[in-house]
């Protein structure tokens, strides 16, 4: 059993490998990458062990590991350039490279990968140190093309003098500040997730007594408890070398400096844990679409709740990774045999990855979009052990969308979801949440809804903040808060939601509905699914109780787990605006669901059906 274990997580080349040779990030060597002198015993002995047999681990024999000689075949899509050399191009030849890295960018959402010394087959051939020196001469100049930067990630020596170079090339919109990736932290409670996010963004370790938590919480009664209630927003910057830049980064560092000084920039939402706030965890996951979650789990064992925040985040296909907390306390090994066969089960299929050093920080980063991988970090918040590696991660993590598809959702009509309202005093009432669609800019004129009879309201977009800062703009895939001016009529109430819509001056009216029909999987019940069934709905920032009015050729059998039909739903409380093709996770208790909405049913189309 312990070496089928160490195999899995052996993160270490097979023997025979050249590692010794290996150059950390141009010359560093491997007990500098690892960050910290006070590694655990229990950690050094479970990273370093090795099999009988000397076998490598699953994820070398797939061929993904930097140090085995060979990397996966270079992927059509996504961002991941190999590049054998690059002398002396053509004029020709030079601005196709440039136009290949620009559609490399593009499908990175600003960020690009380049294995120079790698074959497409993904055979790591090298180069010797003259020609790598003009090849990266020539990447520089492809980049300087575009207005973009390069850094280099990581170099490998091979036989005979030669070496290969993975190259990060990132290119900033010209419509923003900076490439933001947004993350979602789960976990049950207790795991210790505000405190790592105090000690990521403000620069200090824990106390060991929640000091560094403090900083995350927005109510008393949060730090009565210790126990997040509601969703909070930190960032984390980053500089085009990689440096961190927190709010120990200067003693008045404030969040507008941290994002104006920033070309990368990680958004962290921290959630609640406890089971009493399910329901908000849910509805941010849901809402706010982020790009990446860390699951956070306290050495020790895998809570209830932290089962369902995977269940959770699994069903909703959001990329995830884990971080073991509380090393200091608690050796990790339980946890790691835990996840091993929790994550390799038949409902998730995945590798788990343990995190070592720089390298498998590159290699899980790389292939997580083409491998089912689940990079897995040890850390401690109050020795600061493993926290090095996880902020590599962060500053490498990719937002997982393409500028294509952004280009896309920016080209099409507004469509913001209203997830937190607030009271300002002098201002008025302040709706946050995150633009879907299309672009939102200050004193446009939009419509919010729907209204208890299924209406919208048209009010002025006043000012916009992001990241506790005023903006003009807001685009795509962004969060904001918006204030608005109404001096016409008074304000309707506001609730979580409803959304924010362009005011067409056309004959094409939105309208909220209380009947909607979706195609859907059930994930897991206990019994079946009948018509009558009451659950809780979650469809982007909308969370409702709704009813089952009619589950479509199921007859009187209705549906059980793993099996999928087309329902009617109805809203309970008041009508929403849904939309075909909105994705939509029902849950009540342990039982859970998902699909997409093939059908709405406007209330006022409704209303002119019974009345004709």
């Amino acid at each position: 059993m312990d070496a089928s274990f160490f195999d899995l997580f052996d993160p270490s080349p097979p023997s025979g490998s050249n590692s010794d040779s290996d150059l950390r990030n141009g010359n560093e060597d491997d007990e500098d990458v690892g960050g910290s002198n006070e590694r655990i015993d229990s950690i050094s002995q479970l990273l370093s062990h090795r099999t009988a047999d000397g076998s490598s681990n699953e994820l070398l024999q797939k061929g993904i590991d930097f140090n085995r000689g060979f990397l996966p075949p270079e992927p059509q899509l996504g961002n991941i350039e190999y590049k054998l050399k690059l002398i002396n191009p053509s004029k020709q030849r030079f601005e196709h490279l440039v136009t290949q890295m620009k559609w490399r960018l593009r499908e990175g959402n600003g960020e690009a990968i380049y294995e120079i010394g790698v074959s497409d087959s993904g055979h790591l051939h090298g180069l010797n140190d003259a020609d790598m020196t003009v090849s990266l001469q020539t990447l520089n100049q492809m980049a300087r093309k575009l207005d973009a930067s390069t850094s280099i990630l990581r170099r490998k020596s091979l036989a005979d003098h030669r070496s290969v170079v993975e190259v990060l090339v990132r290119k900033i919109p010209d419509d923003q500040h900076n490439i933001e990736v947004r993350v979602a932290v789960l976990g049950g409670a207790d795991a210790g997730k505000s405190t790592l996010l105090g000690v990521l963004t403000q620069g200090e370790v824990d106390n060991g007594r929640g000091l560094a938590r403090l900083n995350m919480f927005r109510h008393m009664h949060e730090i009565q408890t210790g126990r997040t209630s509601c969703i909070s927003h930190e960032t984390l910057g980053f500089d085009a070398e990689g440096s961190v830049i927190n709010y120990k980064y200067n003693e008045m560092m404030t969040a507008e400096e941290i994002s104006d000084r920033s070309t990368k920039l990680v958004t962290f939402m921290d959630l609640a844990g406890h089971r009493r706030y399910l329901k908000t965890t849910v509805q941010a996951l849901s809402g706010y679409c982020p790009h990446h979650a860390l699951i956070v789990i306290a050495a020790g064992n895998i809570s209830n709740m932290t089962r369902e925040h995977l269940a959770i985040i699994h069903a909703l296909d959001i990329s995830f990774s884990i971080i073991v907390t509380k090393i200091d306390l608690a050796p990790p090994e339980p946890i790691l045999f835990e996840l091993k066969n929790l994550l390799t089960s038949i409902g998730y299929r995945k590798v788990p990855y343990l995190i070592s050093n720089q390298d498998d920080v590159l290699n899980a980063n790389t292939h997580q979009n083409v491998e089912p991988i689940v990079p897995i970090f040890c850390v401690s918040n109050v020795t600061g052990a493993g926290l090095d590696l996880l902020i590599q991660y962060l500053y490498v993590l990719s937002p997982g969308i393409s500028n294509a598809e952004k280009e896309r959702l920016e080209q099409q009509p507004i469509e913001f979801q209203i997830d937190e309202i607030f009271r300002v005093a002098e201002v008025g009432t302040v709706a946050g949440g995150l633009l879907c669609k299309g672009v939102l800019t200050e004193n446009s004129q939009v419509k919010v809804g729907p209204l208890q009879d299924g209406s919208f309201f048209s009010v002025t977009v006043q000012t916009i903040h992001r990241n506790k800062a005023p903006c003009r703009v807001v685009r795509a895939g962004q969060s904001a808060s918006l204030s608005f001016n109404n001096t016409a009529e008074p304000m309707p109430v506001l609730r979580s939601g409803m959304v924010i819509l362009p005011d067409y001056e056309s004959n094409e009216v939105a309208c909220g509905c209380f009947f909607f029909q979706a195609q859907v999987s059930v994930l897991f019940h206990a019994t079946r699914i009948f018509k009558g069934f009451q659950t809780t709905v979650h469809i982007g920032s909308i969370r409702q109780t709704a009813i089952i009015e009619g589950i479509m050729g199921a007859g009187e059998t209705g549906i059980g787990t793993n099996q999928s039909a087309s329902v009617l739903f109805r809203f309970v409380r008041h009508p929403e605006y849904v939309r075909p093709g909105m994705r939509i996770l029902f849950r009540e208790g342990t039982s859970k669901g998902i699909g997409k909405v093939t059908q709405v049913f406007p209330l006022k189309q409704t209303d002119n059906a019974s009345t004709g």
